[in-house]
C-alpha cells in the first residue's frame, strides 16, 4: 500500500498524477524525491533526467549570517539513515537534497539557534521506543539466564492478603512468582482461593479430581504430591485450589489445630524454596488465617481508590491479632499500590495516603492500569510472559526486584 496523502488531493484521471498545488508534503532530505521546482515535474510524472554533465543540485538556500561549511564528499546510502522513508514525510526545513545515487553533503556546520529535525536521530537522543521495549522484554524474560536476583539467605513465606475483592491478589501472586521465579529463584505459588485463578494465570489444572490444596489441608497429603510445575518456567511450581476448596472453611471447623495445617504441610516440604506466595481468598474466614499462621510476611496490595483503603483497618486488625495469639513472627512487610491511574487527582491522594500511614513498607514500584496484565490470564500466562515489554510487565518486574532486594538488606525480611 502506497504513502497516504493530504485530504484534497486527488487524480487527474485513470493514470494521471497528483497536484502538485493542493498541499503535496514535501519530501524528506536524502529520499531521492525532489520538488517541482528543482526537478521540473510534480509527484507522479517522469521528468527528464538529466545527463552526466548536469547533476541535479538543490536550491541553494537563503543567505545566513554565517554560511555553513561544506564538504564535497557524498555519503553512501547506508550512511543516510533518512533514505528509507517515504515521499510523505515532512522535511525539516532545511535544503532538499539532490537525487541519484549522491546524496547531500556529509558535513553542514550548523549555526546555533537553526532547527533541526527531531526525525533524524542524532547521539544525544534515547533510543526508539520499539527497541527500548524489545530490551526490556530481553531483560525480563532473561533466556540466558544469566540475570539474577538476590536469593535470600532463608525461605520467605509471603502472604498475599486483603479481604476486598478486586484489587490484584491473584495478579500480584502470579506476576511476582514468574519475574523472581525467572531470574534464579526457587518459588512457590499456593492457590488458597476456592476460585482457582492463580491456578488459571499460572496455566496449571485446577478442574474436578485434580489433587489440591483441599486434600492437604483436610487429608493431610504431602504438600510434594499436589505441587505441579509450571510450564516454561524453570523453578516455579504451583499448587492449585479446585472448587472443592469452597467446602474447606465449614469443614476445618471441627479439625484440631484447624489454623495451622497449612503452615505444617509448608514445613513438611522436602525440598526448600527461595519464595512461597500464599494467595488469599477476598474473605477473612479460616482459609485467610491458615495462611496468616503459615506467612512470616504480608503482602498487601492496595487499589488506588477508596473502596480499597475502607476495609484495610479492619484487615490490619486481624493481622494483628494473629499475631498476637497464632503467629507472634508475622509482620506487614510490604505494600503494593495497584492499577494506579496516573490521569487522576484520586489516584494521586491514595497514594500519598497510603505512604504517609506506612511509610517505608509501601514499594517504589507502582502497577498502573495497563490492559495487557488483564488480557495474559485469558491466554493461561502472567504478562511477563504474555507481554515482556508491556508497561505492567516492567513495572511487576521492578516490584520484585525491589522485593527481592529489601529480603536481602534486611536479613530475608522485607
Amino acid at each position: 500500500m502506497g504513502p497516504r496523502w493530504s485530504s484534497g488531493v486527488g487524480f487527474d484521471g485513470p493514470g494521471g498524477a497528483y497536484p502538485h498545488d493542493q498541499g503535496v508534503p514535501s519530501p524528506r532530505v536524502g529520499s531521492g524525491y525532489l520538488p517541482q521546482s528543482s526537478a521540473g515535474q510534480v509527484y507522479g510524472t517522469p521528468a527528464s533526467q538529466p545527463g552526466p554533465e548536469e547533476p541535479r543540485r538543490s536550491p541553494a538556500p537563503a543567505p545566513r549570517s554565517a554560511p555553513p561549511a561544506v564538504s564535497s564528499a557524498p555519503i553512501p546510502v547506508s550512511a543516510a539513515p533518512a533514505a528509507a522513508a517515504g515521499p510523505s514525510a515532512p522535511t525539516s526545513g532545511g535544503p532538499v537534497a539532490p537525487a541519484g545515487p549522491t546524496f547531500g553533503p556529509s558535513s553542514v556546520a550548523l549555526d546555533a539557534d537553526e532547527h533541526v529535525s527531531r526525525e533524524t536521530p542524532g547521539q544525544d537522543e534515547d533510543d526508539p521506543p520499539l527497541a527500548m521495549e524489545a530490551l526490556r522484554a530481553v531483560q525480563i524474560l532473561n533466556p540466558s539466564g544469566e540475570i539474577t536476583m538476590p536469593r535470600p539467605d532463608h525461605p520467605r513465606v509471603l502472604c498475599v492478603a486483603n479481604q476486598k475483592g478486586g484489587v490484584g491478589k491473584t495478579t500480584t501472586t502470579v506476576n511476582l512468582a514468574v519475574a523472581l521465579a525467572l531470574h534464579g529463584n526457587r518459588v512457590l505459588v499456593v492457590d488458597l482461593d476456592p476460585q482457582g485463578n492463580a491456578s488459571t494465570g499460572l496455566n496449571v489444572p485446577h478442574h474436578a479430581g485434580i489433587p489440591d490444596v483441599y486434600d492437604c489441608l483436610i487429608d493431610n497429603v504431602p504438600l510434594s504430591e499436589v505441587a505441579q510445575p509450571v510450564e516454561g518456567i524453570p523453578n516455579l511450581y504451583c499448587v492449585p485450589a479446585t472448587i472443592d476448596l469452597a467446602g474447606a472453611e465449614i469443614e476445618l471447623v471441627s479439625v484440631v489445630a484447624r489454623e495451622s495445617r497449612l503452615a505444617r504441610a509448608i514445613a513438611a516440604h522436602p525440598e526448600k524454596f527461595d519464595y512461597v506466595f500464599i494467595d488469599c481468598p477476598p474473605s477473612l474466614g479460616l482459609l485467610t488465617v491458615n495462611a496468616l499462621c503459615a506467612a512470616q510476611e504480608v503482602l498487601i496490595p492496595i487499589q488506588c481508590e477508596y473502596y480499597a483503603l475502607e476495609g484495610l483497618n479492619q484487615l490490619i486488625n486481624n493481622i494483628n491479632l494473629v499475631r498476637q495469639h497464632l503467629n507472634p513472627t508475622l509482620d506487614v512487610s510490604t505494600i503494593l499500590l495497584t492499577m494506579y491511574d496516573r490521569r487522576t487527582r484520586l489516584a494521586d491522594a491514595v497514594e500519598q495516603d497510603v505512604r504517609n500511614h506506612f511509610g517505608t513498607k509501601v514499594l517504589n514500584a507502582v502497577i498502573p492500569r495497563n490492559v495487557r496484565v488483564s488480557e495474559a490470564p485469558s491466554y493461561g500466562q502472567s504478562v511477563m510472559t504474555y507481554d515482556p515489554g508491556s508497561r505492567g510487565a516492567t513495572s511487576y518486574f521492578e516490584a520484585a526486584l525491589e522485593i527481592a532486594m529489601r529480603g536481602v538488606s534486611t536479613g530475608g525480611t522485607a
